[in-house]
């Protein structure tokens, strides 16, 4: 099915529409997002964090000219891993921490949900949507279908990157405690069991890609 150009350009108006609104109010919160952001970035240097981010790039980006998927390059690949990285642990622990603060009556700032539903969106989505469009000319008739994949990829990575090892509580996501992005970073050894679970399920949900790309190869 051809997607109408139409509806392509009401659509990109749209969410780049989202995306500005979102800058805006991430500038204004910048003082919420500011004081946790040396945590963060803290976080995202554990060496264990950043091997694995180093493997999944490589796939992306090396294994695009073999996977027989037109839409899947390095550079939309490359933009994608790399806007996971750096916003999927924020942005998944943000819109988890609003639902327990919602079961618990707590009042959560509704611009950082905001922000980080957009951040989800912009790295899950409608950055490939905008790069496949600027390099094609058309809207890519996968956009649909690559919402809900990217998108479970997405949370596989916030999920995997916030666990942490706490003292006489165990193996939690760090978005589950009140020390939220200034948790001790843990070693891969320590959470190495939901770590490794992760990593297999993401690994046989990009298995038909990795066939793909071992039969091109041979």
């Amino acid at each position: 099915m051809i997607v109408q150009r139409s509806f392509a350009i009401a659509y990109m108006l749209v969410w780049s529409a989202l995306v500005v609104i979102a800058a805006v109010l991430a500038v204004r919160e910048r003082k919420a997002i500011a004081a946790s952001a040396p945590g963060y970035v803290k976080s995202l240097l554990v060496p264990w964090k950043l091997c694995a981010f180093t493997v999944a790039f490589a796939f992306f980006v090396f294994a695009a000219p073999y996977t027989g998927d037109p839409t899947w390059d390095w550079k939309d690949g490359g933009l994608m891993s790399l806007c996971t990285y750096l916003t999927a642990p924020w942005a998944v622990g943000v819109i988890a921490r609003s639902r327990g603060a919602a079961r618990k009556k707590i009042a959560m700032k509704k611009p950082l949900i905001f922000v980080a539903v957009i951040a989800w969106m912009f790295s899950a989505s409608w950055s490939y949507d905008g790069y496949l469009f600027l390099r094609d000319g058309r809207y890519p008739m996968s956009w649909a279908a690559n919402i809900p994949a990217s998108s479970a990829l997405y949370v596989a990575a916030g999920m995997l990157f916030s666990l942490v090892h706490v003292k006489d509580r165990g193996i939690v996501f760090d978005f589950m405690t009140e020390e939220w992005k200034l948790t001790p970073r843990s070693t891969f050894g320590k959470i190495a069991l939901p770590a490794t679970i992760l990593i297999v399920g993401v690994a046989l949900a990009l298995s038909p890609f990795v066939v793909s790309v071992v039969q091109s190869m041979k």
